[in-house]
């Protein structure tokens, strides 16, 4: 069975929800997942994962200083997530508040691993946002996310 790590680092537990849907909907789709706040994860950890989800508040633009702390302690085996499936999620406080920037430094992150990613041509095209709290809009994009990030992992890591 393939292996999903979602990770997420979340100070108001807006961006703790959607990781806990997206999660929820990848064992929907006979994936192994584990949720883990960004706090319980060490950069060797992700070597163990056939594909990993990770999500941030929205910090000035960009992803919080604890996930970009995790992508800079993965240096130290840079190429080894080559051919792992990615995807990433953002909270914002305001609609405009940044959340595809801090997407897409995500996504850039894992791209420089030569991760797989997989764009969406529907709704949320770089990843789930949210502003505060996931309402029946996020939660839609969120569960919709795991599904197609789920079927991209048994398809690309068999």
């Amino acid at each position: 069975m393939k292996k999903a790590l979602v990770i997420y680092y979340s100070r108001s537990g807006n961006t703790k929800k959607m990781a806990e849907l997206i999660a929820e909907g990848i064992k929907k789709e006979a994936v192994e997942v584990a949720l883990k706040d960004i706090k319980d994860v060490s950069a060797d950890e992700l070597l163990k994962y056939d594909g990993l989800v990770i999500g941030s508040p929205t910090y000035y633009g960009s992803m919080s200083a604890e996930i970009k702390s995790l992508f800079d302690e993965t240096v130290k085996f840079h190429g080894k997530l080559d051919g792992k499936i990615g995807a990433a999620f953002s909270s914002s406080r305001n609609l405009g508040g940044g959340n595809e920037t801090a997407i897409l430094d995500i996504l850039h992150a894992m791209l420089i691993h030569g991760m797989i990613i997989q764009g969406d041509w529907q709704g949320d095209h770089y990843g789930p946002v949210a502003i505060d709290a996931p309402d029946p809009r996020s939660t839609k994009e969120c569960l919709r996310l795991a599904s197609r990030f789920a079927k991209l992992l048994k398809k690309c890591t068999s």
